[in-house]
């Protein structure tokens, strides 16, 4: 038996392989668990050390569980649709569909390497038209679907049509775009195009103009966090705001529930305030401010009504409609300035600009309670779809409404008096009202109810919930997407495609890209009109397919629904869920939206979909940087050349191709970020050193992909190389490097397949649980991996003796052999189950050197260790569990159980206290009574030369505590 760690990951894999030994059934005689992780988008750089970090943790999770007897599921699928394939598309020529398939295999094969125990029959691809045909389904269900605030739940728009009919729009409370009033006899009088618009205004799934960030050069719509200063992070192209017509879910309508929801979940307090913040409920009043010379109005939605007598202007969206019929003539240039401005920034640097901008539209409005005229501007820090898109501005009370005021020189009235709370902030809720009228006097909480009923007894707005929360746009004008299983017959009346004509499918195209805002798909004019009637020609965002695939993996053959009954009444919901807090919204939050859709569609049978979330913590990485000086060469000549980090400043060099001279460093010097696919990280006196190998660079010069020529590019600065030699002569540069975010941008992305080639599967997963709390952030470095690998050598040798092969005795263990075997399982079995794995390797190195101290070979001991190392070290324990003839896979062997009265101490050592000061330690049994505690301490030679000359005034015993002598 060979500890060869190379040839038992391959032999195992395979064997897990054959056997299908992580095949999930669903047998309704076990207890379920379902472990799941976030599935990846797979690119093509495949994985870094940092994505498996979860992995591992979940895998130790179903393992153990199987072993405990569970049934357990856990599946892995892929993120497969989305912007980065289409955009290598754009780039490259090739199909999106095949570098995918390229790329999941690819992540596949690195996850077999790792040895996790996914059932890959289950595994999905959201680009796989048999699942997709299933996203279509469900967001066709959202389209035909409406909220009943008064039931609190969806129904269908066929229901809602029966309302309208029978009584119109008087009594309908649903979530909607906007109030409508329409009478019964109206509504049946509509035609097919006004009856939908109608019901366009309630649907779940609705057609809307909404505000985009459109890049013209990249032909795509972009995210937020895509667009920085008005340019597109890709490429940096303008970026615009544009009013695009888009496809949104109403989520909006589940603001109160996905609330209430995180109250019954077990997740981080980060990641439940991440979506409280989201959503954003506030309690306010909506108010009615009438606007000079117009028949409109502005509705504001405050949470501070207090301070309306505070309110010295207004300010609007820029994009509100009613901007134009606002401003004056003599004020048209600088709002249509203004605008343009607004037009090339994201919403994310809006809200985020401390800078104060903004245009006054020449208008005003008059204040409600005191008739006061305020003027109005608009700003870039109101949004449109945020509240009303119109605030009133109360400078003395708001530092964002303060500094507007201060910049155009507008009134700032003191409303609020803090004098008596010493601390208190703008944003607190604190203070006595002052300047305000009927409100002088009052405490704010007590001013703030004051208002409301005034405002509402002048019928000039009501109290009103709102949110912060808006309807989440699902649409994009890209190809590399879910099609909108939606058709427009001649009248264009939006009509769901039937379900038994779903999937919809991506026409074949060979130029993917969008032109001025128009989807690719447009130009396919043979797939885009059909016998019903033209296709939509959006595509969904890559959101679509990652918000229900948990319940797909449940039944993920099933070609009649998207999951049956029968499975997820028996599956229910995810018991652990592994993956990033920066999905914390955009996956997370609407999933939970979908999960809650379904519900009311007795479709699932729980509310939420995941009972626990563990957010693993970011792993750094090593960025490397080599680094670029001058040889001031002894004939005066000056010559760029790559240098180690480690060369000083004045440093005698000889250069090969170059000559003699010695290191300059100047401004025309400075560092290069170096591809890390190039580096060779090593251990140096146990501490990593990053080199840069010249048979690194030579091979580098040979090969096509994008890191080499990135790394032919950086080369190019110099033409020389001051090499030296490491202990086996290889020439090589030492670098810089400092520690950051691991992401194949930085070039810092570490191949875990590197790693498990020198060390083993198993050592590179018990090292990354090693490494520190699974939910904290930790830097990636193989300093440490040594160490675990040789405590993986000392568990082996345990069983192996000499010649490699098996040396174990049938002897009962000792009672000290058997403490230590079950305080581990004890350890372990608790730690599992807290998720704190890095503790648990901590205990098996210490009962290891334990067992090795004491020369223990048993197998009555060791054989319990193999299946409680399984979940940590599935490799090497699947070999020992055969050698020690165990029968089939030791992960399906049961976990070993806890014997309490190994636990239990046969003795206790008490310490010996005069006076309160301890001065020795006796042992006693440790089921001593008081009495012969007490007794055993005073015949103690010891204490008694403690004792001598001095009267015992008191004995205190504690039992298991402590004795202590009171004398004088």
């Amino acid at each position: 038996m060979k500890f060869d760690v190379q040839a038992l990951d391959r032999k195992w894999q395979a064997y897990w392989k054959e056997h299908k030994t992580y095949r999930t059934d669903t047998a309704t005689d076990k207890p379920k668990y379902y472990v799941l992780d976030m599935f990846p988008y797979p690119s093509g750089s495949g994985l870094h050390v940092g994505h498996p970090l979860g992995y591992i943790g979940s895998d130790i999770v179903a393992r153990q569980k199987r072993q405990a007897g569970y049934n357990v599921l856990h599946p892995m699928g892929f993120d497969a649709f989305g912007l980065p394939a289409e955009q290598y598309a754009i780039d490259t020529g090739v199909h999106p569909s095949e570098s995918t398939a390229v790329n999941t295999e690819r992540y596949r094969e690195q996850m077999e390497i790792l040895g996790l125990s996914f059932d890959w029959d289950r595994s999905v691809n959201t680009s796989n038209p048999d699942y997709f045909k299933w996203t279509q389904w469900i967001i066709g269900q959202v389209f035909a679907h409406w909220y009943d605030k008064r039931e609190d739940r969806a129904r269908q728009v066929t229901e809602l049509v029966d309302i309208l009919e029978a009584q119109g729009t008087a009594g309908v409370e649903a979530a909607q775009s906007e109030a409508l009033d329409v009478s019964a006899e109206e509504f049946r009088a509509m035609s097919e195009k006004q009856r939908s618009d109608v019901l366009m205004n309630y649907r779940l799934a609705f057609r809307s103009v909404s505000y985009v960030n459109w890049c013209e050069a990249l032909g795509t719509v972009l995210a937020n966090d895509e667009v920085k200063d008005g340019r597109s992070e890709r490429g940096n192209h303008p970026v615009e705001q544009r009013p695009m017509l888009q496809w949104s879910l109403r989520i909006t309508a589940y603001a109160e529930r996905l609330l209430a929801g995180l109250e019954t979940v077990d997740y981080s307090e980060g990641l439940k305030a991440q979506q409280i913040n989201w959503i954003g409920k506030s309690t306010g009043a909506l108010v009615h401010f009438d606007i000079e010379g117009h028949d409109g109005r502005l509705d504001v939605f405050t949470t501070r009504p207090d301070t309306i007598y505070g309110t010295t202007f207004m300010v609007v969206a820029p994009e509100l409609d009613l901007v134009a019929e606002l401003t004056t003539p003599e004020q048209q240039r600088e709002i249509d300035d203004y605008l343009a401005y607004v037009g090339r920034r994201s919403e994310l640097d809006r809200m985020s600009e401390n800078k104060v901008t903004g245009a006054f539209t020449g208008a005003y409005a008059v204040n409600p309670l005191n008739g006061a005229r305020v003027p109005i501007y608009i700003a870039e820090y109101v949004l449109k779809d945020y509240g009303t898109g119109a605030i009133m501005a109360v400078p003395s009370d708001d530092e964002r409404d303060r500094r507007f005021a201060e910049k155009f020189g507008i009134e700032i009235i003191d409303v609020v008096d803090k004098s008596e709370y010493p601390g208190a902030t703008l944003k607190d809720k604190a203070g006595k009202l002052i300047n305000s009228d009927f409100l002088n006097g009052m405490e704010v909480p007590v001013a703030i109810d004051a208002a409301i009923r005034r405002i509402e007894a002048v019928a000039r707005g009501q109290r009103q919930v709102n949110y912060r929360i808006r309807d989440l746009v699902f649409s994009r004008q890209r190809y590399w997407g879910e099609p909108w299983p939606i058709v427009y017959d001649a009248q264009d009346v939006p009509r769901l495609v039937p379900t038994e004509e779903l999937p919809v499918t991506l026409p074949e195209m060979d130029d993917f890209r969008a032109v001025s805002g128009a989807s690719p798909l447009e130009r396919a004019t043979d797939w885009l009109t059909t016998p019903r009637g033209r296709r939509e020609t959006d595509t969904m965002p890559a959101t679509a397919g990652s918000n229900w695939y948990y319940l797909r993996y449940m039944d993920p053959h099933n070609a009649g629904e998207f999951v049956s009954p029968e499975a997820v009444e028996y599956w229910r919901d995810v018991d652990l869920y592994v993956g990033g807090a920066e999905h914390a919204v955009s996956h997370i939050l609407y999933s939970r939206l979908i999960h809650k859709f379904l519900y009311d569609l007795n479709k699932v049978p729980t509310q939420e979909p995941y009972r626990k979330l563990l957010n693993q913590g970011m792993i750094g990485g090593p960025i490397s940087y080599i680094h670029l000086g001058i040889l001031l060469a002894d004939d005066g000549q000056r010559h760029p050349i790559w240098v180690s980090s480690d060369v000083a400043e004045g440093t005698p060099l000889e250069v090969s191709g170059v000559g003699k001279g010695y290191l300059v460093l100047d401004e025309s010097t400075g560092t290069r970020l170096t591809p890390l696919r190039f580096v060779t990280e090593t251990s140096v006196n146990n501490e990593s050193s990053f080199r840069l190998y010249k048979d690194a660079v030579e091979e580098a010069q040979q090969m096509d992909h994008q890191d080499a020529a990135y790394f032919r590019t950086i080369l190019q600065q110099a033409g020389a190389f001051a090499w030296k030699p490491d202990r086996e002569g290889r020439p090589y540069l030492e670098l810089s490097v400092e520690q950051g975010k691991m992401s194949k941008r930085k070039y810092n992305a570490v191949n875990p397949d590197d790693i498990c080639a020198r060390y083993g599967a198993d050592c590179f997963r018990m090292y990354e649980m090693f490494l520190g709390p699974i939910d904290q952030a930790k830097p990636w470095s193989v300093s440490g991996i040594d160490g675990v690998y040789r405590f993986l050598r000392r568990f082996w040798g345990l069983f192996v003796g000499e010649n490699d092969r098996l040396n174990v005795s049938e002897e009962a263990g000792t009672r000290e052999e058997m403490k230590i075997l079950h305080t581990l399982i004890k350890k372990v079995t608790e730690d599992i189950d807290k998720l704190s794995f890095n503790t648990c390797v901590s205990a098996f190195m210490v009962a290891t050197n334990e067992l090795n101290k004491l020369g223990c070979n048993k197998q009555a001991v060791l054989e319990p260790a193999v299946r409680l190392i399984a979940p940590f070290a599935p490799h090497l324990a699947e070999e020992l569990h055969q050698a020690l003839g165990g029968e089939g896979s030791v992960h399906h062997a049961a976990w070993p159980e806890i014997e309490e009265q190994y636990l239990v101490e046969d003795s206790f050592t008490y310490p010996i206290a005069f006076n309160g000061r301890t001065r020795l330690t006796i042992d006693f049994p440790a089921d001593a009574s008081q009495a012969d505690v007490e007794a055993g301490a005073r015949a103690d030679t010891q204490v008694q030369h403690y004792l001598e000359g001095k009267a015992v005034r008191r004995v205190i015993v504690v039992p298991g505590r402590m004795v202590n002598f009171v004398v004088g």
